[in-house]
């Protein structure tokens, strides 16, 4: 037990209610502990702990409207979780650098804190490669073993979703992950450097007349149509704007 000023690591303090008794209640402490072992089940990367709807920066020089209507979504959406959710999740969309994991991570957080609700971080190249590591007979653990945690999560983050090279395996693991997590109306919510276009439209006409020139990936060309398919059914699309907030504003630098 924490050894709380208020309660003296009891747990527990005396207040009265309306009615002018004295009742014992929980001491703030102790949601406090079970607020930090929500977040610690959470697997929210180091690097992102930090991350906070609060301190997501909308006004340096040269910000995006976007980015203020994307904090505004992530907002209302922790207000009307789970009444008017209805199970549906976020989705954010824009290239690198515009603080989509940053939402994420600090909706995460609020809902933790504010819902109680049991969330999980999930870093999609990661997952990728510790499936891939399943098809080596030395690793003991199974693509389900690693996938049952996020089928289970009352809210999952995906973050960099499409990242990792399309193969069909891949395409088959999404697929299963999504559809599980649509068909039990849990929240996802995802980020994506991909613009959310169908397979093939990045494509560019060869102004020689041969094949068509192929251009940036989209999201189809990343996870498959119909995948982004379920995708517009199971989370609302947030696009971002913007250039890349790390290189203009928040360079790396000692001291």
């Amino acid at each position: 037990m924490t050894n709380c000023p208020i309660c003296d690591g009891v747990g527990l303090v005396r207040v009265r209610s309306a009615a002018g008794l004295w009742v014992s209640r929980a001491c703030e402490c102790q949601e406090r502990e079970r607020f930090e072992k929500r977040l610690a089940s959470a697997r929210i990367p180091e690097r992102y702990r930090h991350c906070a709807l609060e301190s997501f920066d909308t006004a340096f020089p040269g910000a995006h409207a976007s980015l203020s209507n994307a904090l505004f979504q992530s907002r209302k959406f922790v207000e009307e979780y789970p009444v008017n959710t209805g199970g549906n999740g976020l989705l954010f969309v824009g290239t690198a650098g515009l603080g989509k994991t940053h939402l994420a991570v600090g909706l995460l957080q609020r809902l933790v804190q504010e819902r109680g609700v049991k969330g999980l971080f999930c870093d999609y190249r990661q997952l990728i490669k510790s499936i891939q590591d399943t098809f080596n007979p030395q690793v003991n653990a199974t693509e389900l073993g690693i996938l049952r945690p996020l089928f289970a999560a009352e809210v999952l983050v995906i973050d960099d979703l499409g990242a990792q090279k399309p193969r069909e395996w891949v395409w088959d693991t999404v697929a299963l992950l999504l559809n599980t997590r649509y068909n039990d109306k849990l929240t996802t919510i995802i980020t994506t450097n991909y613009d959310f276009k169908p397979a093939g439209a990045g494509y560019q006409p060869n102004p020689e007349g041969g094949k068509p020139i192929r251009g940036e990936d989209t999201l189809g060309d990343r996870i498959g149509d119909r995948m982004c398919s379920r995708l517009s059914e199971m989370c609302v699309r947030v696009e971002m704007a913007g250039s890349d907030f790390r290189q203009s504003v928040k360079k790396a630098r000692f001291g």
